[in-house]
């Protein structure tokens, strides 16, 4: 993802948003159009940019909106304008609804069909937003929309901290897989369905180290493809040895037989709901060692970036910049971004 693509978004002016009344609260069943009202910090642009963007593509936009004539919009989502679809099973388990929000490839917000019978099994809210399919902006609509979700699902009903989860399907559940990197804070799991990215990478960036710790130590991910799906199983193939080289363990990966790319049944629901709830704890010893490796490579990159600015070499300095940010995001920062600047104040 280009930063030169977000920029549009950005340049918008500060708005205030009205609220409005509560469509969902004491309801069970499915509701469509249901209209939210409350804001969220972690929903905020300054956190997306923080969360979602590598440092040096945070910085390229703050310099762009340093030198422009319009400001950074607090939050890039008007909830008045927003619909959302919502199933509530009507008997919450004695810790609290589960929660499931979920991205999906289309426009429409919908609950996929058979779906209603496992989450009243399983005792788990669904939230869907409309008009957040693959068409529609990543930034800017598709994850501010799912955070905004479980937001309002969670002032609104009593939800099991543990059991709040994101996923998708399609090109939905990529974009699933970078807010459950980006906010592992809140998403405890993401069910990933026929779509997946590696991390570290220009699609799925690392996140600043204090979250990148929580993703690995708290959260559990579901990589559940149709078995003719091939693009999509080599995908998920990828995205789980990256989890692997990133120190991510606690992951689970099934096919489901005799299908391709469609959307999970009732029966693969289940299947996904239930392997989400099995986190397992990290053991210390590999998850540090694993750490430690990380650690090391990422300072011989610096080191190696630092050695040929020294040297003159300001050209190959920026290019392999550009790749530890690519690689490590918000791992590498502060120094990626000292780095940068220097750089730019030799030009």
């Amino acid at each position: 993802m280009s930063w030169r693509r977000l920029l549009p978004w950005l340049a918008v002016i500060i708005f205030t948003m009205p609220a409005i009344g509560d469509t969902v609260a004491g309801f069970t069943g499915l509701q469509s159009d249901v209209v939210f009202s409350d804001y969220s910090p972690l929903s905020s642009s300054a956190e997306l940019l923080h969360r979602l963007l590598s440092p040096l593509n945070a910085v390229q936009i703050a310099k762009r909106l340093a030198h422009s004539a319009v400001a950074l919009r607090d939050q890039p989502i008007d909830l008045a304008q927003e619909r959302f679809a919502v199933y509530v099973p009507s008997h919450p388990p004695t810790q609290g609804y589960g929660l499931l929000v979920f991205i999906p490839p289309w426009e429409n917000a919908m609950l996929p069909r058979g779906w209603a019978a496992t989450l009243d099994h399983r005792g788990v809210i669904f939230v869907s937003a409309a008009n957040s399919g693959n068409g529609a902006n990543i930034l800017d609509r598709r994850e501010p929309l799912a955070l905004l979700a479980a937001h309002n699902i969670m002032q609104r009903f009593r939800v099991d901290p543990v059991r709040i989860y994101i996923g998708g399907f399609s090109g939905g559940s990529r974009v699933a897989l970078r807010l459950a990197l980006g906010f592992p804070d809140l998403f405890r799991g993401v069910f990933l369905n026929a779509g997946s990215d590696p991390i570290g990478s220009e699609l799925a960036p690392l996140p600043p180290p204090e979250l990148f710790s929580r993703f690995q130590e708290k959260t559990r991910l579901v990589y559940i493809s149709g078995q003719n799906d091939a693009v999509n199983v080599d995908k998920d193939a990828a995205s789980a040895q990256s989890m692997l080289e990133w120190c991510v363990f606690d992951w689970y990966a099934e096919r489901s037989p005799w299908t391709g790319h469609e959307v999970a049944g009732p029966a693969v629901l289940d299947r996904a709901l239930d392997m989400l709830d099995k986190h397992a704890e990290p053991k210390l010893g590999r998850l540090n060692n694993c750490r430690l490796h990380i650690n090391q490579e990422l300072g011989k990159g610096i080191d190696q970036a630092n050695d040929l600015l020294a040297a003159g070499n300001v050209d190959g300095a920026r290019k392999l910049l550009n790749k530890i940010d690519t690689r490590y995001g918000g791992l590498a920062a502060p120094q990626s971004v000292d780095l940068a600047a220097r750089i730019v104040g030799i030009n």
